[in-house]
């Protein structure tokens, strides 16, 4: 195979989908709207102090170790990976936090401790889970999403009551503690949508939180994007970066190249990563797979209102991950999906890198990323920005019992506009289309245009869904569906 290939965007899918293709033996160039390569994981530094503007969290290592794999290589070859001990920490309320380990029993022995008799549930419930992680990520997310039939196999066969069942239902039908619920159904967040939406057998996220770890690369998520970057050009691909596409150049119904900078670029193979419903405004209406209406119809993932703060001391009671649940998640997840407005009392996740790894911030200083997740297509201002940035500031104070805000250094801030102006995003989502059961493998957008020839499409808008290695998998998935049909 010895094709000209063109990739729109540089995020987790889009470099993935370049090495594949590259090591096939094609000439593939990489366009990059941005400075910096990554997407949505780039990474922010100023005054010694750095940030993943994106991702934080680094789950799945199997999945990662799997992609470098694939090229004869190791993920210890490119970056240090780290397990956090703990893994997380989750508040409910002031000075009252659950500590999740680094390991099952002792999470079991955390659990038994608040609901007697939940520990023996719990090995059970993750027993399930590892089940269901292990035919998910041999038998199903490695699929193209073409037909219901890639679901259909001996093992889903028996487990399809999981399809029609609810993280939500499989949880609080083993436990009643609230707390011990809320951190159980935590983990299926990372896939956009309500644990009362999203079918039970993706309680094999709960596997990869409680089974496989909670990891940290050195120097963040963003080293994980350069680790990639270097290994696409060890592979030969050429990537651009500060090269705004315009326009998906189309001939005959054939995909022949792109408009960037205002210049023409052409090619046998155009693949856009970029936000898939952007990648389609890049073509005429006609030459479109999916309307204004459908989109609008669509479950998307939430967006997030982000701050990047610097602080002058080491802050206290605090992990690297640690989530905020001292207010009612139903009531904010209603504002998220159905309401569609700002909440009134969010949850909110803070990492703390620095406490980890002294790259984040200077010595007797702390980084700190804050975000609270939110519906996207809302109206995104900086006073709102700042009403927040105080909501969540003193309830840090009162919830782990410090002063920090004559500490701040510089507060950085990331919200819808930026996702729109950065990203293309639609609406500003940041996390791409809900993993519920209808926006499921085949019933997501498809990889290949069906209006145009030689366009294809990968990304967290696609198979399999949103986080970082679905994104990883996606540019697998593209990239063996173009070399089988142009081989």
């Amino acid at each position: 195979m010895n094709n000209k290939i063109i990739i729109i965007g540089s995020g987790f899918a889009s470099l993935s989908a370049a090495c594949y293709l590259a090591k096939a033996g094609n000439e593939v160039t990489v366009f990059e709207k941005n400075e910096t390569v990554g997407g949505r994981a780039r990474r922010l530094s100023k005054e010694g102090f750095h940030f993943d503007i994106g991702p934080t969290w680094y789950w799945m290592p199997d999945v990662f170790e799997k992609f470098f794999n694939d090229f004869g290589k190791k993920v210890s070859d490119y970056y240090e990976l780290e397990k956090l001990s703990p893994a997380y920490e989750v508040y409910f309320e002031e000075n009252e936090k659950i500590t999740i380990s680094d390991n099952l029993e002792d999470i079991a022995s955390t659990f038994e401790n608040i609901e007697k008799g939940s520990a023996e549930k719990l090995r059970a419930f993750i027993k399930e889970a590892q089940e269901n992680y292990k035919i998910a990520v041999e038998k199903m997310v490695y699929k193209p999403g073409d037909s219901p039939l890639e679901l259909v196999n001996a093992e889903t066969i028996v487990r399809v009551n999981q399809f029609f069942s609810t993280i939500s239902q499989q949880v609080r039908k083993r436990f009643k503690n609230e707390k011990i619920i809320k951190i159980l159904e935590f983990p299926v967040l990372f896939l956009g949508a309500k644990p009362s939406n999203t079918p039970s057998f993706y309680s094999f996220m709960n596997f990869a939180d409680f089974g496989l770890g909670t990891w940290h690369p050195k120097k963040g998520m963003y080293a994980v994007i350069e680790a990639i970057e270097t290994l696409a050009k060890e592979l030969g691909v050429e990537i651009i970066t500060n090269a705004n596409v315009t326009k998906i150049l189309v001939e005959n119904k054939k995909a022949k190249g792109i408009c960037v900078n205002n210049k023409n670029k052409f090619a046998d193979i155009i693949l856009s990563g970029a936000d898939y419903h952007h990648s389609e405004q890049l073509l005429n209406e006609e030459d479109r797979m999916y309307s204004e209406k459908y989109w609008n119809k669509k479950i998307f993932a939430p967006s997030s209102l982000l701050f990047y703060v610097g602080f002058d001391k080491k802050l206290k009671n605090v992990s690297h991950h640690t989530l905020f649940f001292d207010t009612p998640f139903e009531a904010h997840a209603k504002e998220i999906y159905d309401t569609k407005v700002w909440p009134k009392k969010p949850l909110y996740y803070a990492s703390f890198p620095s406490i980890t790894d002294s790259f984040f911030a200077p010595e007797g200083k702390e980084a700190a990323t804050f975000l609270i997740p939110i519906a996207p297509g809302l109206k995104d201002t900086q006073e709102i920005r700042n009403e927040y940035f105080d909501k969540i500031i003193n309830r840090l104070e009162k919830t782990t019992n410090q002063s920090v805000k004559e500490n701040i250094i510089f507060v950085e801030s990331y919200c819808i506009n930026d996702f729109i102006k950065d990203y293309n995003s639609y609406k500003g989502n940041a996390y791409g289309l809900a993993n519920i059961l209808t926006q499921t493998a085949f019933l997501r957008p498809k990889i290949k245009s069906r209006k145009v020839q030689n366009l294809f499409f990968t990304g967290q808008l696609t198979v399999p869904g949103p986080g970082v290695p679905p994104s990883l998998i996606s540019g697998k998935i593209v990239s063996e569906k173009i070399i089988k049909e142009f081989s």
